[in-house]
């Protein structure tokens, strides 16, 4: 508590008691929806509760039109011109309509004709493309918005990835070579490279004095320039998971088309060549056994071969000559066969004699066979002549289409697939028909193969038993076997050469199958192409939408065996007969090829002597429009004779037979099996069967059928089905009113129709799906007209509304089932969408649009009205209006008549509404099922009623009766009702129900009254509400009352619903608001908030009532975000997804481009504002680090702990902990564990979801009026104002930047698309996620939502998830993402920006100025530090830069850590690459140093700190550009230079001073970059640094920590303890000079027992600082708090290095200060820590044995020029335990080969002294031996435990192997070794890792050499110098005895050891030699003292040498 209110004190924050504050928090959470928002009331309506809407026409009809000024003026009404009725022409893919000219056309064939000719009518909203759910922002859309973007700048894009890309060209390090180390005393030359630099540009009004209003406003109009219009468009596209408003016009009606195949005839050429061949290709499907196609006919003969066949050729029409058609396969199959038949002329003689020629002649024996040849051409032309007008067949084959399909391959499918993605939204249903075909087949595709040419060489000849189809099929599956019987026969051999290719997709030169010309038609002479009409494998479910009206006819077989006389060559004539007399043969049979178009009889191919042949052919023939009772095909046989005998004639009639086509009013199809008559048929014969043994005729075998063909139609007129057939007639019947009629086998009276027409309604449901979709426009237009015009029978008018109703509703079932396939993602129907959007129009309301005016009634006419509705919107259909004059109308039955009819014309929407509301419960069911048709139909019918009846005009609230809209009312009610009901049994269904049913609301609006509508809603919600208190899973029906919401949110007028411009009206009721209560705590406004300004910022009564939609939404969002709401994350997602899509629509919105109209739209989300503040803890933390959340909320808390700096962590519990509430952000609970955890933190919002929560924020902050956020911000209390500035913290981390290198290594990742790839880009950018963790992590999270919120970032940065997925992108992709998130960060940090100033603003005046102030300063600072671009820096510092002249006792009265920040980033920012950012860095700065210098005439303070964040930046930032900076300070001295207002004071010289100080530090650091790779030369430069600044505490400080972060990063915990040790013994020092503590230690000396080297820190001493100076010793750690931080730090760090024995040291020191400060919490730790290392003491060092291991030494020495500093420096390196010789040997050889390149390294292999003459200067040796700590026995008395032998040791040994005779190795009893001791200069540990060796103990001469080899300067020292050379002399003599007695004593063995002995002798005599005779100059008295004095000073020469 102590600390606590020392803190506060410093904070000059007014305290207040804590109860106080409790109440005022507990207030001010009541007010913000966390506190369980269900009780938080304004105007007491709880959020769960829907408020009663204001009555949106009256609040409109009370505002004057022109209340508000330009622009704003269209927000407060619909415009007028919002509906429109479209007459769009409807597409005709033909040239010509091809529909029938006749005048005479019955009923059915008129009512086909119209419906495939009229327009399509649109009810048209002009203005719905703007709304979202038809122009939705896609990532395509943004992208196209996103052009012309500028690039932002970026530091690190600029600078590049140091470890990769090359730096600026002028880098010193490149430029120099190595500088040369200067010593940091001689600062002359740092002094003239920066006078010679050449500084940045200046900011000209920099050093002007200016108010600061000016300032700011110039900096504001700076600000607002080149910005961005909107924010959103930088944002990726709203997620398209969500989108369940989007809808899509439907695809016009269309003909319908499989796959296309287009196959072209090239050439067919035989052995010989003698007369014209014929071919046939058609296609079959074997698995069906069905004919697929009908046929293509072509001719490839040449023209002479042609020519033999002039006498019977008409001219041929170019339609005949075709020799390429289009088919079209709906369901490909691999058992498709393409058929090629061929056809010859006929001739005498049965097949196989005819193919012969073919198959035994060759082309190479053509001379050999010349004769034959003759011989066979003559007979071929004589037969040609006479026969010409007969075929016979002559031989097949067959193509398997899969082969070709799948051998051409299909080298685009899988792009093609890949570029069509659809968006996920329409992905759910999207099956076409072609994918459903190919569920059961192996998936077969005919689109998008690569074509091929074929040469087919084998045909098989016709077998004249076995032409039929079923013959075919069993070949064609024979076929397909390998062994197949087919291949055993004699082929004919031939060369038919064909294309196949995917059909292009608008082919030139194409002829429908009616032979219509397919636009585009260039030239009408072109050879056409044909399409071929598909008769498909199975059903086709798809409505006609052109005139078709075909008929084919194929003869199967004949049996004439038992019939007399000569019937053999048999021929069947086909004739369509219009009547009985044979001039009445009609012209509609099609021609085959190179014959005329239309003929008017067609023969079947004669069969040589058969009689009872069967046949193949196919006779195409276009029906009549009008078919009659007389129409009937005629057939007659011929036998005909092929050889020419006398008196015989060509062709004999043996037989005839007949079909009639029309059979009670029904077209007559299918297989007959017919009688034939030997005679001609008798007059009248057409309208009786064949089957009518007429008297007097002779028929062949007694009347048998003997004949048997089938009929097939393909018609858009006759539907071929009972059921439809019967309903027409009727219908057709009474529209006719002809009565009696002839129907099957009654007769139809007017008593027996209405009977007859509720019967046939009800048995529609019996039709055959097909014939009922084929024909569903015309079904449903006749039961609308049942509906709207009820038929009059007898003068009576009969109601038909329920039976049409219910009909309709089965027809709809029946559509949707059979198309099920085919839906769309909303569950529609496409065909039916198409219908109402396109077809649907109401009888008897024509619309009429003479150029462009607006549509109007047809018959202005009045009647007398009984309804009150216009008569003249009723007129009948059946009125022929005369188009000049609408008058002249001819009324067909009486006027009395047309009047009744008129008054009982109804309106479709009110019938529709009234059958639905009480239509029985097996209908409803089948209507709720296609909820959506209906309701369209009701709204298309409301338009369509409003515009034609000219009503547009008339006030809202009346257009529409009030007994409709009570029904319209009911009807939601239900229809929300079975939502409900039906959620938990059939979730689709009740989706789709809850979509239709909030789009029909969403139309109504346009509509009818909204103030209506809007309490329709109310009701909905009210209904959802009452259900949610018992549902078992609340989140359902929560998510569907979003999406409900989402979809009314999706209006195209949705600002003006909420009725943006009227100004919220204050509280009716006398109850205060909330706001008003809190008006003690709003600090910053001296009179009480304005409650009026307070509502608009908070869900308010007020608020919730005029914004009524707005309202809605937020309140779901706020519910959503509750901490207690169910299946949260789904919620959050869903909810922010839905106001994240709105804003995206209102920012690409022309209507709202201006400035003044967006303002307004902003205000509908002011709330926003609110609510993201309160959700704040549960935010995703962008901003890394636990519970920082709330680091300023709880700055401006008066009661909270936590320093509140930026770096460290901040306490997170901010007010809800005084206000009593249980509140621990840190918790994060998860769905499952609900409301019984007691946490209140409730689900965390994923990192997403966050991101976009932001940016809706930062959209409001960005659009909505500055003023009204000034006044808002005037209101908020401290508390409140802390959670907004961290809200602006976390949206600056949210959208930093991630620099384009992110972009790329996320792109060059490859990606699996599991759920949350995406998500991960942290990982990626990091590089910190391995294969295996992500499975590991795939693993956990496959729950349903769990878990899914813990993953960090996830999908947090959705540019990458949002471009389809795919991620392999293109550079020119890759550039773009950077190019957007550069623009987004940037804008969205300005915005930040704006809104600070604004803050800033509002509490200039109030008295809790200095904390809000100090938060805002955080913020400024925080947003500095991040990556930004150079625009922002520059806004962003001249922001700083007039925070701090205005508050100056900001950064220089209160804690320094603010200043310490500042300083850091201006200096990294001074750094910077690009000349923007430096030029306003150092402005900055320089600022900074005057106005600290201003305020107390020295700024040493700044001075310090920069100074301090200089040696931390650079010791923290590895692309650091010195160059630069070194730029920046000439700019800030040049600034000094200029400063005219302080020429008369220090302050330039002082300046001066400093640049060239940090120039200083700056060639240090140069030096540190280059040795960047080799962390033991780098710690060696930090190191000195260090050591550099003994004079600065705070420096070397800094620099001590820098080098333990350093080792720290290189797993040395032990040198990252000793340095921290090293820091606290120097803040020891510090705090001894203060005060004298008991408690504290006295200095360096108290760390003795930790590390003897500690005694280097006492170099602070009273000489060097007097601790009272300002600006020294002043950061944090120069505290007893920072004291106790840096002990901390330091057993850390021993512990993690296993040094145990040195925690209890450190702790021993601790202790006493804890205790002082009472501090048993902490005391409790530490004993436990101490605890724990002892315990690990006993377990891990059991003498002798120990498990640890501390570390290996090796000595290194460094010979040769080309290690610079280090040429024969000899260093102790200490290694991780267990590193063997070699290890160290290769990461040195290898570290120093990549430095200096190949071949130049050299390791010494052997431990002898190294003679450097004998070395290669151009090469670099390194000598590594191993060597061992080494202890006097002295020593070992105290070196007991393991630990004690591997702690600060200074001495090392080892050993070099030699023998007598001079080698290093011999035999074992020869072999000697010499020992070496090494002394270092200091104790390992110690702050780095190698030491250097100060003294070798190798023997005397190594001594003599150190002491005697200069005659020292110091007189005094004569005399030791001369006492040493005599001991010397003494010693050599000695020596010399030993050896002449060793000599007497030895035996012959050792006489080789002696030898070597003198040997040595010999040479050490003759080193001491010079050493010994040179002479002193004199002697003086001795004098002791100094003799350790001139030791220590050898041994540090020795050193520096």
């Amino acid at each position: 508590m102590a600390a606590a209110e020392r803190r506060a004190f410093a904070h000059k924050i007014n305290r207040t008691v804590a109860a106080e504050v409790r109440k005022q928090v507990s207030r001010e959470r009541s007010g913000s929806p966390h506190s369980s928002r269900r009780c938080s009331s304004s105007l007491g309506v709880p959020l769960t509760e829907v408020i009663e809407p204001l009555d949106f026409e009256d609040v409109l009809l009370s505002r004057p039109p022109d209340a508000e000024p330009g622009p704003l003026r269209d927000l407060v009404e619909f415009p007028a011109d919002d509906l429109e009725l479209l007459l769009q022409p409807r597409e005709c893919r033909t040239t010509e309509p091809g529909i029938p000219e006749d005048e005479k056309l019955d009923a059915q064939v008129r009512a086909a004709v119209e419906m495939y000719t009229e327009d399509w009518l649109i009810a048209h909203r002009r203005y719905q493309h703007l709304s979202a759910a038809y122009s939705p922002i896609t990532t395509e859309t943004q992208r196209e918005r996103q052009k012309g973007l500028t690039r932002q700048v970026y530091e690190q894009d600029a600078s590049g990835d140091e470890k990769s890309s090359p730096e600026d060209a002028d880098d010193p390090r490149h430029s120099s070579g190595s500088p040369e180390d200067t010593p940091r005393s001689s600062g002359a030359s740092g002094i003239f490279d920066l006078r010679n630099l050449a500084a940045d540009s200046l900011l000209p009004s920099l050093l002007e004095r200016t108010a600061p209003e000016d300032v700011d406003r110039r900096n504001e109009v700076l600000r607002r320039q080149h910005r961005p219009r909107t924010l959103l468009s930088l944002y990726p596209a709203p997620d398209e998971d969500e989108a369940v408003e989007r809808c899509s016009r439907p695809e016009p009606p269309h003909e319908h088309f499989g796959q296309r195949i287009l196959v072209k005839c090239l050439s067919l050429k035989f052995e010989i060549e003698i007369e014209p061949i014929f071919g046939i290709l058609a296609l079959y499907d074997v698995r069906e056994k069905k004919k697929i196609s009908e046929n293509f006919y072509f001719d490839l003969n040449s023209d002479s071969t042609k020519g033999l066949l002039r006498a019977h050729g008409t001219y041929p029409a170019i339609s005949t000559l075709a020799r390429s058609a289009i088919f079209s396969v709906t369901y490909p199959s691999p058992d498709i066969f393409l058929v090629i038949k061929l056809e010859k002329v006929l001739q005498q003689g049965d097949i196989s004699e005819c193919c012969e020629p073919y198959m035994v002649m060759k082309e190479v024996d053509t001379a050999k066979n010349k004769e034959k040849l003759e011989k066979l051409r003559l007979a071929a032309e004589q037969f040609c002549t006479r026969l010409g007008r007969y075929r016979m067949p002559f031989a097949w084959t067959a193509v398997h289409l899969a082969n070709i399909v799948s051998s051409a391959g299909q080298p685009d499918r899988d792009s093609d697939s890949e570029g069509e993605r659809r968006p996920a939204w329409t992905d759910r249903r999207r099956r076409g028909l072609s994918d459903r075909t190919s569920s059961g087949d192996d998936a077969c595709s005919f689109s998008g193969f690569r074509p091929a040419t074929l040469t087919v060489t084998n045909f098989f000849k016709q077998e004249a038993e076995r032409l039929s189809d079923e013959d075919l099929f069993k070949f064609l599956a024979d076929m397909r076997r390998p062994s197949s019987l087919l291949r055993r026969l004699r082929p004919v051999t031939a060369q038919l050469k064909i294309d196949i290719s995917p059909a292009p997709e608008n082919p030139h030169f194409c002829l429908s199958p009616e032979l219509l010309h397919v636009k585009p038609y260039p030239d009408p002479r072109g050879r056409p192409t044909k399409e071929i009409l598909e008769f498909p494998a199975r059903e086709v479910y798809a409505p006609h939408t052109s005139y078709r009206n075909l008929l084919y006819v194929y003869p199967h077989s004949l049996n004439f065996s038992s019939r007399q006389g000569s019937v053999r060559n048999l021929t069947v004539r086909v004739q369509y007969m219009a009547g009985e007399d044979p001039s009445q043969a009609l012209p509609v049979v099609f021609g085959k090829s190179s014959c005329s178009e239309f003929t008017r009889e067609a023969f079947t191919p004669v069969v040589y002597h058969n009689k009872s042949p069967e046949f193949y052919e196919e006779f195409k023939l276009h029906l009549p429009a009008c078919v009659t009772e007389n129409h009937h095909l005629l057939f007659t046989f011929y036998h005909v004779s092929c050889q020419p005998r006398p008196g015989t004639a060509l062709e004999t009639p043996v037989g005839f037979t007949w079909i009639p086509l029309l059979q009670h009013g029904r077209l007559r199809t299918g297989p007959f099996c017919l009688p034939v008559s030997v005679d001609q048929p008798p007059p009248s014969y057409s309208v009786l069967t064949p089957d009518v043994a007429l008297p007097g005729m002779r028929w062949v075998d007694s009347h048998k059928g003997v004949f048997s063909v089938e009929l097939t139609a393909v018609s858009s007129v006759h539907p071929q089905d009972p059921h439809l057939d019967k309903f027409f007639t009727l219908v057709h019947v009474l529209e006719e009113g002809a009565f009696p009629i002839r129907l099957k086998d009654g007769v139809l009276s007017e008593g027996t129709v209405e009977q007859e027409l509720r019967a046939s309604l009800a048995a529609l449901r019996l039709t055959s799906p097909e014939p009922l979709v084929a024909f569903s426009h015309h079904v449903l237009d006749k039961l609308v007209r049942l509906v709207v015009r009820p038929p009059i029978i007898g003068g009576q008018l009969v109601n038909l509304g329920r039976g049409a109703f219910e009909a309709m509703a089965h027809v709809v079932s029946v559509v949707h089932r059979s198309l099920e396939s085919a839906q769309d993602a909303r569950g529609h129907c496409p065909l039916l969408a198409a219908y109402v959007y396109y077809a649907f129009r109401v009888p008897g309301m024509e619309p009429n649009l003479p150029g462009g005016a607006p549509p109007v009634t047809v018959q202005p006419a009045t009647l007398a009205r009984a309804s009150g509705r216009p008569a003249s919107l009723y007129l009948a259909r059946s009125k022929s209006i005369s188009s000049s004059n609408p008058d002249l109308a001819v009324a067909l039955g009486s006027v009395d008549d047309e009047v009744s009819r008129i008054l009982a014309s109804k309106l479709l929407h009110e019938e529709l509404a009234l059958q639905w509301v009480v239509s029985g419960s097996a209908v409803r069911e089948a209507v709720l099922q296609h909820a959506w048709f209906f309701f369209q139909l009701m709204v298309k019918s409301m338009t369509l009623h409003l515009i034609l009846g000219q009503r547009l005009d008339t006030p809202r609230k009346i257009r529409f009766p009030g007994r409709f809209l009570d029904d319209i009312a009911a009807l939601v009610g239900n229809v929300g009702m079975e939502v409900i009901t039906r959620v938990y049994k059939d979730v689709e269904l009740a989706e789709r129900l809850n979509a239709s049913l909030a789009f029909f609301l969403s139309d109504l609006l346009s509509l009818a009254d909204r103030g209506f509508v809007f309490s329709m809603v109310r009701a909905h919600y009210k209904q959802v509400a009452s259900r949610l208190q018992s549902a078992p899973n609340p989140a359902l029906l929560l998510t569907l009352r979003m999406d409900f919401t989402r979809i009314l949110c999706s209006h195209e007028h949705y600002v003006t619903l909420n009725l943006p411009c009227c100004p919220l009206s204050p509280p009716a009721s006398p109850s205060p608001s909330v706001s008003s209560t809190t008006s003690q705590s709003s600090t910053f406004s001296s009179q009480a908030p304005d409650s009026k300004v307070t509502s608009m910022f908070e869900l308010s009564g007020p608020f919730r009532q005029q914004h009524f939609l707005a309202g809605l939404l937020l309140t779901e969002l706020a519910l959503a975000l509750e901490p207690e709401a169910e299946g949260a994350s789904l919620l959050h997602k869903k909810a922010i997804s839905a106001v994240h899509s709105l804003l995206s629509g209102h920012d690409a919105d022309p209507r709202y481009a201006e400035a003044t109209v967006k303002t307004r739209v902003a205000e509908l989300y002011l709330p926003l504002l609110s609510l993201a503040r309160d959700t704040l803890p549960r935010l995703h933390d962008f901003a890394e680090g636990p519970g920082q959340r709330s680091r300023l909320a709880s700055m401006l808390d008066s009661d909270t702990e936590g320093e509140g700096d930026i770096g460290g962590t901040i306490n997170p519990s901010v007010a809800m902990a005084i206000a009593g509430g249980p509140l621990a952000p840190g918790s994060r609970g998860s769905i499952s564990q609900g409301p019984a955890t007691g946490s209140r933190s409730g689900c965390p919002l994923s990192a997403e979801s966050s991101r976009t929560l932001l940016v809706c924020v930062l959209w409001v902050l960005k659009n909505a009026e500055p003023a009204l956020l000034q006044h808002w911000a005037a209101d908020l209390s401290p508390p409140q104002l802390g959670r907004l500035l961290d809200l602006l913290y976390l949206c600056l981390a949210a959208f930093e930047y991630k620099g384009k290198k992110a972009f790329e290594r996320i792109n060059s990742l490859t990606f699996k698309k599991s759920l949350d790839m995406k998500a991960r880009l942290e990982e990626a950018i990091l590089g910190t996620i391995g294969a295996r963790q992500e499975m590991v992590r795939r693993s956990r999270e496959r729950s349903p939502f769990g878990n899914q919120e813990n993953v960090r970032w996830r999908k947090s940065i959705t540019h990458w998830r949002q471009t389809s997925d795919r991620v392999d992108k293109t550079k020119e992709e890759i550039e773009h993402e950077a190019l957007v998130d550069g623009n987004l960060a940037t804008e969205a940090s300005l915005v930040v920006l704006d809104t600070l100033e604004i803050i800033v603003q509002t509490v200039m005046l109030s008295e809790a100025r200095e904390s809000v102030l100090g938060a805002v300063l955080k913020v400024v600072l925080y947003s500095l530090g991040s990556a930004q671009s150079a625009l922002f820096l520059q806004h962003g510092l001249a922001t700083q830069r007039a925070l701090v002249s205005k508050f100056p006792e900001l950064l220089f009265e209160e804690e320094t850590e603010l200043c310490a920040d500042l300083c850091l980033r201006l200096l990294r920012h001074c750094g910077s690459r690009i000349s923007t950012i430096r030029t306003h860095a150092s402005a900055s700065l320089y600022l900074l140093m005057r106005q600290n210098f201003e305020i107390g005439n020295n700024f040493a303070r700044v001075k310090m700190q920069v100074t301090m964040s200089l040696s931390s930046l650079v010791g923290t930032t590895q692309n650091f550009s010195e160059e630069h900076l070194r730029r920046s300070l000439k700019t800030i001295l040049t600034y000094a230079e200029e400063d005219v207002g302080l020429r008369d004071s220090t302050f330039a010289e002082q300046v001066q001073d400093l640049m060239f100080n940090l120039h200083m530090i700056l060639t240090d650091t140069v030096k540190m970059k280059e040795h960047q790779e080799d962390p033991e030369m780098l710690i060696d430069l930090m190191y000195r640094i260090a050591r550099g600044y003994q004079g600065s505490p705070d420096l070397r400080l800094t620099w001590l920590q820098n080098m333990a972060g350093k080792h720290a990063e290189l797993g040395n915990h032990a040198e990252a303890a000793q340095c921290m040790v090293h820091a606290a013994a120097l803040v020891a020092e510090y705090l001894a000079l203060l005060e004298d503590s008991r408690h504290l230690p006295v200095g360096c000396v108290s760390f003795q027992n930790i590390s003897s080297n500690v005694l280097e820190e006492s170099a602070i001493s009273d000489d060097i600082l007097s601790p009272d100076e300002e600006g020294f010793c002043s950061g944090k750690y120069f505290t007893e708090l920072g004291l106790v931080g840096l002990l901390e730090q330091a057993a850390v760090y021993f512990t993690m290095g296993g040094l145990y024995e040195a925690v209890n040291e450190v702790y021993k020191t601790l202790i006493p200060i804890l205790e002082a400060h009472r501090d048993y919490k902490k005391l409790a730790a530490v004993h436990g820590k101490l605890q724990e290392a002892f315990t690990k003491i006993m377990h891990q060092c059991p003498f002798p044995q120990p498990q640890r291991v501390f570390g290996t030494y090796f000595r290194v020495g460094f010979y040769g020029a080309r290690f610079g500093d280090l040429d024969e420096q000899e260093f102790v390196y200490k290694e991780p335990s267990i590193t063997k010789l070699a290890e160290i040997s290769h990461r040195l050889e290898e570290f120093y080969t990549e430095r200096f390149g190949e071949d130049v390294v050299e390791i010494v292999k052997d431990s002898n002294p190294v003679d450097k003459t004998k070395l290669d200067p151009q090469k670099a040796y390194i000598q590594i031996t191993y060597v061992e700590p080494h202890f006097d026995t002295y020593e070992l008395k105290d070196r007991v435990t393991y630990f004690d032998r591997n702690y600060g040791l200074r001495t090392f040994l080892f050993c070099t192997p030699f023998t007598p005779d001079g080698r290093a190795h011999g035999e074992l009893h020869e072999q000697h070794k010499r020992k070496t001791l090494l002394s270092t200069d200091h104790a390992f540990p110690y702050i780095k890792t190698r030491i250097h060796v100060c003294h070798r103990e190798e023997g005397p001469l190594e001594v003599a050499q150190v002491f005697l080899a200069e005659i020292p300067e110091d007189p005094k020292l004569f005399r030791h110098h001369n006492k040493l050379r005599l001991c010397f002399k003494d010693f050599c003599k000695k020596c010399e005895d030993a050896l002449r007695k060793n000599k007497a004593l030895i035996g012959p063995d050792q006489k080789e050891y002696h030898r070597e002995l003198e040997r040595n002798y010999t040479r050490l005599r003759e080193a001491l030699q010079p050493l010994l005779t040179q002479r002193l100059p004199q002697l003086l008295a001795p004098t002791t003292a100094s003799l350790r004095h001139s030791l220590n000073r050898a041994s540090f020469r020795k050193l520096d040498l």
